[in-house]
């Protein structure tokens, strides 16, 4: 405060040139910003405040402070921050195109494109041409520019905390409106581009304004710690002494907790003991001295293990890096302790003010034009964080403002980021592999939209490390993701269901969802035709059935007559018996010692041409085969029943078999398959249809097949349909109907 009074006299006095060439008025932005960057070029600081006070002369706050106090300010808490000049340029200029006669043209004619860039991404739209919606859509536009050049939004969170600093001459209630706005978006904003002294500040003037009963009780018992002696110095000399002995350069401080961290540790933990207002920091030179720091602690303190984090091994999504761990001493005092590096310190006071813009390839690569910002994955072909990215993309599809504002504050809402590996089934990497960054509880629903946008509402299931699993289930940091995807073939896809809004945790996947539903209203449900006389029995190719029919509700096969109302289907060929699969006696001959004894092929695991097969004798002396890897081979024999020798007949061809197919359902699945079948050759004989369990289905085929060599080929032809994962032999007989 000392020093922005120090500023508000000098912008009175005026702006008396010094030797060097600065005005008074910026002397101390000055020296601050020479201790971050001492080779920083001041001439151009000095023409955008000449640009700035002349600008703004004449002007003053709601304070009563000459107005250029506040770029004046705005500009200093960047400078300590660390911010470059490109970014103080800016900063001083900021308000310049917004409140006076200089136009956006000027400002990059006389400083560059970069800090014109800039000074447009932070500047208000006006509200005779927006009207309400003119602060969510300025924020839109500071956003969008974002996308291209984070320091937009550094000046922005320098700009809002100053005002929030000076906030108590404004009418209560628009205080409160002010603050519901920081709370929400620019909090979060802070937190995600790691500006945590900003943040921490923010949070605290806004919880004074919001909650200002709870403040006042934070407040107070900081006030009563302070009166007492801190335990925490005991345990900070302990710990300097055992670093010292150790022979680790090392800087322990005692860092007091701000008042909104106080209050939520309250809530926490109830009642605060002596050691909870404040933690130790331990700033070192190099990261492997944090891991030796860490040894020390562990090895001559008792660390608490549950709360031991290791932020530099994986660090935060905001770039944050320290570790995190609790020690208790001999007296069972327990401290809190942080361990970092002084570079990483700055990163975690600053984030990306200190580090310019650190999601750009290159620092003089020209920033790309607004429109083109989201585009690209990841971290965006902007080169922008992953957050940014998805929020970029969405945003673009949410048309109307209010859209965009509700949906903005749900995604600020999420706390984390998690990095998911997602690919298709069988799709080269470069066509859909490779991380995601998604927010912390985010679903394969969500993975989904963001990985394929709206051609996500094709997508019909998915496997989570290599299971199957709902498209419901909350992804974890670290997951293989494997969507299923409906093919496109110019048809219109089946579409996600209204449970999927229910599931989204993103607004890029609500608000395509939302779109589709509005555009697709579901049609009225209709009784199926009843067939004619001439339509009881089918062709493989022409058996019809809604795979979507949910358990319980009525399923016809194409057996003349024939229905049931357990959810599962029995279809039969035309001109067959209607025999269950595995019945037994398909064509494939084969032939056993005894050339008088009937055989019959068993129907647990229906044997073809060239399996290897076994025979067992039963009641009336008929003998059964199996499949030498048969189930059932293995437990007669254990009992002492006697295999009876059997083979194929030479130049066997035809077959009967039962095919198991697992698939993900989906409308239009049992005629897909069928056909697959019959352009194969081979000839339904039954199939039955499991109801859905969680999204997957089972159908079972038993079918004749002209030529037993032809059964490799079928397997893998119906294991390209689309939504089909496996197909197996069957293992065990289907129950007569």
């Amino acid at each position: 405060m000392k020093s922005l009074r120090r500023l508000s006299r000098a912008a009175l006095l005026g702006q008396a040139p010094r030797r060097d060439g600065l005005p008074d008025a910026i002397e101390h932005v000055a020296q601050v910003h020479r201790a971050h960057h001492p080779r920083a070029e001041l001439g151009v600081l000095r023409r955008a405040y000449v640009l700035a006070e002349s600008s703004h002369r004449g002007q003053m706050r709601k304070s009563g402070d000459p107005y250029i106090t506040h770029p004046l300010a705005v500009t200093l808490l960047l400078a300590q921050l660390g911010a470059e000049t490109t970014t103080l340029t800016a900063s001083l200029l900021h308000d310049t195109v917004e409140d006076t006669d200089v136009t956006l043209e000027q400002v990059r004619k006389e400083f560059g494109e970069e800090v014109g860039y800039l000074v447009d991404g932070v500047t208000k739209l006006e509200k005779v041409d927006h009207g309400a919606a003119a602060e969510p859509e300025t924020f839109r536009k500071m956003l969008v520019a974002t996308g291209s050049d984070v320091r937009v939004m550094s000046i922005k969170l320098a700009d809002r905390l100053h005002n929030m600093r000076t906030l108590g001459v404004m009418r209560p209630e628009k205080q409160v409106r002010i603050a519901k706005v920081t709370r929400d978006v620019l909090i979060p904003l802070a937190e995600r581009l790691g500006v945590q002294a900003v943040k921490s500040e923010l949070e605290d003037l806004t919880f004074a304004i919001l909650h200002p009963e709870e403040h006042a009780l934070a407040r107070e018992l900081i006030s009563e710690h302070a009166r007492e002696p801190d335990p925490l110095t005991g345990v900070a000399t302990s710990v300097r002494r055992l670093l010292r002995e150790a022979d680790i350069a090392a800087q322990v401080l005692i860092r007091p907790r701000h008042t909104v961290s106080v209050h939520r540790l309250r809530l926490k933990r109830g009642d605060l003991g002596p050691c909870d207002f404040a933690r130790l920091l331990i700033l070192v030179e190099e990261d492997a001295d944090c891991y030796a720091v860490l040894g020390e602690l562990h090895t001559c303190f008792t660390p608490l293990v549950a709360e031991f984090k290791d932020f530099i091994a994986a660090p935060k999504f905001n770039l944050y890096r320290s570790l995190h761990t609790a020690i208790a001493d001999d007296e069972g005092r327990v401290a809190e302790v942080l361990v970092r590096t002084r570079q990483m310190h700055r990163v975690a006071e600053a984030g990306v003010i200190a580090l310019g813009d650190p999601h750009r390839a290159s620092a003089s690569a020209p920033a790309p034009a607004p429109e083109q910002a989201g585009e690209g994955e990841g971290t965006g072909e902007h080169g922008g964080p992953g957050w940014l990215s998805r929020l970029l993309e969405w945003q673009s599809h949410a048309t109307d403002t209010e859209t965009f504002w509700t949906e903005l504050h749900d995604e600020l809402a999420q706390d984390g980021e998690i990095t998911v590996y997602c690919a298709s089934p069988g799709a080269a990497p470069a066509s859909g592999g490779g991380p995601l960054a998604l927010p912390a509880g985010a679903t394969c629903v969500d993975a989904a939209y963001a990985r394929y946008g709206d051609a996500a509402h094709r997508c019909i299931g998915v496997r989570v490390n290599g299971r199957l699993t709902a498209l419901s289930t909350v992804l974890r940091d670290g997951d293989a993701v494997q969507l299923f995807m409906e093919p496109a073939a110019g048809a219109v896809p089946s579409g996600p269901s209204p449970e999927w809004l229910e599931h989204a945790r993103t607004p890029a996947a609500r608000i395509a969802i939302r779109q589709w539903l509005a555009a697709h209203p579901p049609a009225p449900e209709q009784e199926p035709a009843t067939p004619g006389p001439g339509e009881a029995g089918v062709d493989a190719a022409d058996v019809w059935l809604a795979d979507d029919v949910p358990p319980g509700s009525v399923r016809r096969g194409a057996a003349a007559g024939e229905s049931r109302t357990d959810g599962g289907v029995r279809t039969a060929r035309r001109g067959e018996c209607g025999m269950a699969a595995g019945a037994g006696d398909g064509t494939a001959s084969v032939v056993a010692e005894d050339p008088h004894a009937a055989v019959r092929l068993a129907g647990c695991c229906t044997p073809v041409p060239p399996d290897s097969v076994t025979g067992f004798a039963v009641r009336g002396g008929t003998v059964t085969v199996h499949r030498d890897s048969c189930h059932s081979v293995t437990r007669m024999t254990s009992t002492g029943r006697r295999p009876v020798p059997v083979r194929w007949e030479q130049g066997a061809s035809g077959c009967r078999v039962t095919l198991r197919a697992e698939a993900l359902g989906r409308t239009h699945l049992l005629a897909d398959l069928t056909e697959i079948i019959a352009a194969q050759g081979a000839t339904v004989v039954s199939a039955e249809v499991e109801p859905p369990r969680e999204q997957r289905v089972l159908h079972t085929y038993t079918l004749q097949l002209p030529d037993a060599a032809g059964l490799p080929a079928l397997m893998r032809a119906m294991r390209r349909v689309p939504g089909v994962y496996d197909v197996t032999r069957a293992a065990r007989p289907v129950p007569a109907r």
